[in-house]
Order: structure tokens, then C-alpha cells, then sequence
């Protein structure tokens, strides 16, 4: 019995369902990333940054990342919340328990079938003209190697960076996700510069975690939904995420009063809609077998596009800005240097109406990314896969069978 429970336990702990739940736990505590809005001016302030600085900050955030409200509690009120969290946290390992428990049968059954005596193959020798063929040059290897397999098929790593579509998508995720990045790390000093009070602020923040969430979860059951009934490229849905998030870009732009908070909601939920649709669609064209690879490649696309576009643009851009309008609005930081804020619609207008630019060019694409994969998507996407459950299943009824037979016989 204990040793039964034992072999339960390392089943579990080594299973699929419980590193899914582990994902569930980093993702629930993954939401810290977005708040920099909120006191990235206390980091301005108290170190003397110029805005170009403090996007720098900022984008090292968003390398570590790919990779609030402040509540008063008595002690009593911290004890339940951590209660009610270690609960909620607590309830899908339920789940991980039953589905493991059915895995663990089903492979303790499948051990206690005899496996079927097959008949050896024998070896088919090449004809001799195969062999008498000259060695390959480097050349024809070095070509053979980069060849890529048909989109579905397992890409090696050399073999997806170097195609073609791998490098549409990268450029897709650089510009059309380094905008929404450039939003969401800024939102502090675009508040500011508009003119909102810190408690608004700190609501902007919470509207982007909000919908981003609600974004993933919508794009990954529409995107599914429009593939298996109309066949709609998975890029091609990403495209209209992308020309989505225009509309917050162009309010934050033109400062239309109160857009904020309309922009917030754009811009969180494109950016968590569009995450789910890059991963599916590098899994789809490229293969698993070096999916973790390739997931960290299009994750760093990420931030090299918030550098570009928050470093490099926004934030050069506000300096230049806060400069001209001069020293109405110098303060002195706590590091002892003459701190100037930008104040009006001006200070964000010029870099958004680039980013505005940029994002649509990343649609434009991904459009031509979803054209060069119609015909893969216009098919079976998971089909592989299918014929290897298939495959499974057939010697699976071929052991059964087997068994019956030896049963039948004694």
C-alpha cells in the first residue's frame, strides 16, 4: 500500500496536469509586472531619471517579465484574504488529482499486458548505385540543413530562424506588442502629463491587468472557434488584434479628455489577446519538438520592440518636450538634480502617432504572414497528431488482442 501510494505520488509530482498547475501559480502571481506605472515616478523623482532613463528601467522590466490599488487591512482581513487566495490557489489541484489518478490507472493496466511477439523485420540492403554515390559537399549539406520542413512538421531551431515566416512573426511581435508595452510602462507619466490625479492612475493600471487577462482568455477560444469552423488563419486574427489596438494609441495621442480609461481597456486587452495567438501560431507552423526554444524567441521580440519604441522614441521624445517647454515645471528630485516634468498633450503626442505608424505596419505583417499560411491552416492543423493517437490506438487493440488470444489458447 505504501508503496503504491509512493508510485502515486511521483506519478503526480513528474505528471502533465501538475506542471500545468504550476503554471497556474507563476501566472498568478505574474501581475506584479504591470504596475510599474504606479511608482515609476517615485523612481523618476527620488533618483533624479530623465524620462529616456526611466524607460530604460522599464525595459529591462519587460526582459525579466518576458521573458495597483493599495488595500488598508486590519490583521484579521490580511488572515482571511490569505485564506480565501490559498484556497482558490488550492481548488485545481483537485483537478490535477483526478485527471492523474485516471493517468495512473490506465498505465497500470497498460503494464499488465503481455506485450505481442512481432516478427523481425528484415533488413532491406540500398542497391549499390546508392552506395557508390559520391560523399556530399559541404555546400549540399550546409542547404539540406536549412531546408525547411513543411509548416507543421518539427522545425529545428536553425531551421525557424531562418525561415521566413519565423522572421514575419518576429517582426510582427517587435512593433505591434512594443507599442502596447510602450502604453502600459508609461501610463504613469501620461496620466500625469494629462493631468490626472494618482488615484485615477492607479486605476489605468488595473483596467490593463484586468483586460489583458480577459484578452487571453478570449482570443484563445475565438481564435480556436474561427479556425475550426471557417478555417481563419491563427495570424490572421492576430492582425486584427493588432489594428485593434490603434484606436488606444490614437486616444492617448491626441489626449482626448477622460480617453484614458477607454485606452486602458484597448490597450490591455489586445496586449493579452495577442500573447496566446503568437505562442499558438509558432507551436502550429513550427512543431513542439523545440517549441521552449522558439518560445523564448518570439518572448524576447517583446521587449527589443519596447526598447525601440519606449527607450528610444517615447522617451527621447518626452525629454525633448519637458526641455522646450523649459523650467515651468522643474522640481528638484530627492539625488539633488533639477527633475522637469512634461506637462500637456504634446509631451506623448509625436511618439504615439509613431507607434500608431509601426503598429500598423506590424499588421500589415501579419496579414502577409496569415496569406503565406492559408493553405496550411485551409487543412487539418492537428492531423499529426491525430495519426499518431490513431497509431497508438492500433497497437494498443493489437496487445488487447494478444491477451485475449493467450487467454482463449491456455
Amino acid at each position: 500500500m505504501a508503496a503504491a501510494a509512493r508510485a502515486f505520488a511521483v506519478h503526480v509530482l513528474r505528471g502533465r496536469w501538475f506542471m500545468a498547475y504550476g503554471s497556474f501559480l507563476i501566472m498568478s502571481a505574474a501581475g506584479a509586472t504591470y504596475i510599474f506605472a504606479v511608482y515609476s515616478k517615485d523612481i523618476k523623482a527620488t533618483l533624479g531619471y530623465t524620462q529616456e532613463q526611466l524607460n530604460t528601467v522599464g525595459f529591462f522590466k519587460d526582459v525579466g517579465a518576458n521573458v495597483g490599488k493599495r488595500f488598508l487591512f486590519t490583521r484579521a482581513e490580511f488572515g482571511v484574504s490569505a485564506a480565501v487566495v490559498l484556497a482558490m490557489l488550492l481548488v485545481p489541484f483537485t483537478v490535477v488529482l483526478r485527471e492523474e489518478a485516471a493517468l495512473f490507472k490506465n498505465t497500470l493496466e497498460a503494464q499488465s499486458v503481455v506485450p505481442v511477439p512481432t516478427k523481425p523485420r528484415t533488413p532491406v540492403q540500398e542497391p549499390a548505385s546508392v552506395a557508390e554515390r559520391p560523399a556530399a559537399t559541404l555546400m549540399s549539406r550546409v542547404v539540406r540543413a536549412l531546408r525547411p520542413p513543411p509548416l507543421g512538421d518539427d522545425y529545428t531551431i536553425l531551421q525557424a530562424l531562418v525561415s521566413v515566416d519565423m522572421l514575419l512573426l518576429f517582426t510582427a511581435t517587435v512593433f505591434g506588442i512594443g507599442g502596447t508595452l510602450t502604453a502600459i510602462d508609461n501610463m504613469g507619466q501620461i496620466g500625469e502629463s494629462l493631468g490626472y490625479p494618482q488615484r485615477s492612475i492607479a486605476t489605468f493600471v488595473s483596467l490593463i491587468s484586468i483586460w489583458n487577462y480577459l484578452g487571453r482568455v478570449a482570443s484563445g477560444f475565438a481564435s480556436e472557434a474561427l479556425l475550426a469552423r471557417y478555417r481563419l488563419p491563427r495570424p490572421l486574427v492576430l492582425a486584427v488584434v493588432l489594428l485593434l489596438t490603434v484606436p488606444g494609441h490614437l486616444l492617448i495621442s491626441f489626449g482626448v479628455p477622460g480617453s484614458l480609461y477607454v485606452a486602458s481597456v484597448i490597450i490591455g486587452f489586445c496586449f493579452g489577446a495577442a500573447q496566446p495567438l503568437i505562442l499558438a501560431s509558432v507551436s502550429e507552423l513550427f512543431g513542439l519538438r523545440y517549441y521552449s526554444t522558439l518560445y523564448n524567441l518570439c518572448g524576447t521580440a517583446s521587449p527589443v520592440g519596447s526598447y525601440v519604441l519606449n527607450v528610444r522614441v517615447a522617451g527621447r521624445m518626452y525629454d525633448r518636450e519637458a526641455a522646450r517647454q523649459g523650467g515651468g515645471h522643474a522640481v528638484a528630485s530627492a539625488a539633488g538634480k533639477r527633475l522637469v516634468t512634461c506637462i500637456g498633450v504634446r509631451c506623448y503626442k509625436e511618439s504615439f502617432l509613431v507607434i500608431t505608424a509601426v503598429t500598423v505596419a506590424a499588421a500589415a505583417v501579419t496579414l502577409v504572414l496569415a496569406w503565406r499560411t492559408r493553405g496550411f491552416y485551409a487543412g487539418d492543423v492537428y492531423a499529426r497528431f491525430k495519426e499518431e493517437e490513431e497509431e497508438e490506438a492500433v497497437v494498443a487493440g493489437q496487445s488487447r488482442n494478444g491477451v485475449a488470444a493467450s487467454e482463449m489458447s491456455s
